[in-house]
């Protein structure tokens, strides 16, 4: 559980924000050395500040999850690497007026800063890398919003939401989620909820759901699907992660699977050290041998820009669903903020540049890797957004 974005901003509206910056954070006796701040409170790491780029690379970077929380530096945005922000635009769970208040939010975010500007087509993009700008893609990690009203997905999506997770984890009233010990499938009204996307326009995203339901969102939708922010099941264990069938049925759909390099979802069964960019690659390079190329394959980081808010003990979490960061909290880091929780060698957006040499040394000419980078999912954005 966490405070919302909208108690956030109300909090920060209060004069709040350097206090809810100080929230104290849990971390593991690993003897791995967390960020120190360089006079008390948080490290500028765990504020989710990234270094500036002094010079652009040359590739479209299409994150297709992460989070954007409001004291981000927003001035900076276009600076750090990212070409288009896939922003999580409110919190998972969040009824219909909540999840309005996220869709103003970032329209009004993009107004203030002309840095940025929230995208609607997969024309814009292009045109905004050659701007020197980046893109606001906005995203729900969840489809209760919707509660059991079909026609609220088009006034979300001619107010800009683009991208869509029917379920966050737990199963609703649209499918399973993928920390469920169950998973039914799709509903009857996540049936609708499927053909209704497919008319507007809306992408589809499977990241957080159950199997089951993925491979059947896959099976009925007539665009291609995509997992915003996963890992292979057949790489390291790990709840979030998904397994090879789901794999290939999204790439026989034309979709793209964003690989994710956050560290629990890199972990392999008994290690206890911090996974390297080298263990994310090895995801990359087992999808890609999977489906016989790059074509399917994208970049999901699950970065944050600005303080991730604190989280609380879910007292309907592990037992009840199934653990996706025990064992790293344990051995690694439980610190929510901390770049420990990401892969070594890609904890920040400046590391793309790092991680596209990598690409290059497993073996990728520059198309795949401007594929990887963006390449696949800006394709997809232009079949299936209307």
């Amino acid at each position: 559980m966490s405070i919302t974005r909208r108690d956030f901003v109300r909090l920060a509206g209060m004069g709040a924000t350097a206090a809810a910056a100080g929230l104290a954070t849990a971390s593991a006796n690993t003897g791995q050395p967390e960020p120190q701040a360089a006079s008390g409170g948080l490290s500028p790491e765990e504020r989710g500040i990234h270094p500036i780029l002094e010079k652009d690379h040359p590739y479209i970077f299409i994150d297709s999850c992460m989070q954007i929380w409001p004291d981000a530096p927003f001035a900076d945005a276009h600076r750090y690497g990212a070409t288009v922000y896939g922003v999580t635009a409110w919190d998972p769970h969040l009824d219909v007026d909540q999840a309005l208040e996220g869709l103003m939010f970032w329209r009004a975010a993009a107004r203030k800063h002309p840095n940025l500007a929230v995208v609607t087509t997969a024309a814009e993009i292009p045109d905004l890398k050659k701007a020197g700008r980046s893109g606001l893609l906005l995203a729900s990690q969840c489809g209760d919003f919707m509660g059991d009203k079909l026609h609220r997905l088009e006034a979300f999506y001619r107010l800009g939401l683009r991208m869509l997770i029917f379920a966050y984890s737990q199963s609703n009233r649209l499918c399973g989620g993928c920390l469920d010990q169950a998973d039914g499938g799709l509903t009857s009204l996540g049936e609708l909820a499927v053909a209704e996307c497919n008319r507007l326009g809306l992408l589809l995203d499977c990241s957080h759901v159950g199997a089951r339901s993925a491979l059947e969102i896959i099976e009925r939708s007539a665009q291609p699907v995509v997992f915003s922010h996963s890992g292979a099941e057949a790489v390291s264990s790990n709840p979030r992660n998904i397994d090879d069938d789901r794999i290939k049925a999204c790439a026989a759909k034309g979709g793209v699977v964003g690989l994710c390099p956050w560290g629990p979802m890199l972990l392999k069964k008994g290690r206890t050290t911090r996974p390297t960019v080298d263990d994310f690659l090895n995801h990359i390079d087992h999808a890609a041998q999977l489906v016989g190329g790059v074509d399917h394959i994208g970049v999901g980081t699950d970065m944050s820009l600005g303080t991730y808010p604190e989280h609380k003990v879910d007292p309907w979490g592990t037992p009840a669903l199934k653990d996706v960061t025990g064992s790293y909290d344990k051995h690694i880091s439980a610190n929510m903020r901390s770049p420990l929780r990401m892969a070594e060698g890609f904890s920040q957006y400046a590391d793309v540049v790092h991680f596209a040499e990598r690409l290059g040394k497993r073996g990728y000419g520059d198309a795949g890797i401007r594929k990887i980078l963006g390449g696949n999912f800006l394709r997809v954005f232009s079949q299936v957004w209307k």
